[in-house]
């Protein structure tokens, strides 16, 4: 009977402990987030060396409206007031971006850029 109970236990603990790691494997390396901002060229550094050489920190917005401060970099100078749609992972920080036009924004984002 006892060994009933600690093979039980033990099944219970493996899948347990497979669940979480799918679970961490997936926040970190398959979860994205959609954050949206505005470009704001006074914010960008211009880097020494390497193909990206663009480095931008600026304040990003998801569809609710929760503010995020994120850094990315790009190859060039981004279009000044321009609108981006950024694909962002835990892990990896700003995996894509691409421009999009004000009316595309959620509404929570185009409150915020109204002002």
């Amino acid at each position: 009977m006892e060994s009933i109970k600690g093979k039980i236990f033990t099944g219970v603990g493996v899948v347990i402990v497979i669940a979480v790691f799918f679970l961490v494997f997936w926040l970190l390396f398959y979860q994205e987030s959609i954050y949206y901002t505005q470009i704001d060229n006074t914010k960008v550094e211009v880097l020494d060396s390497g193909d990206m050489r663009y480095e931008y920190t600026l304040d990003a917005y998801n569809e609710n409206g929760k503010e995020k401060e994120i850094t990315f970099k790009t190859s060039r100078e981004l279009k000044e007031d321009a609108y981006l749609k950024l694909d962002v992972m835990l892990t990896r920080g700003v995996k894509s971006w691409k421009e999009v036009q004000f009316d595309k924004l959620p509404p929570k984002v185009q409150e915020y850029y109204n002002k």
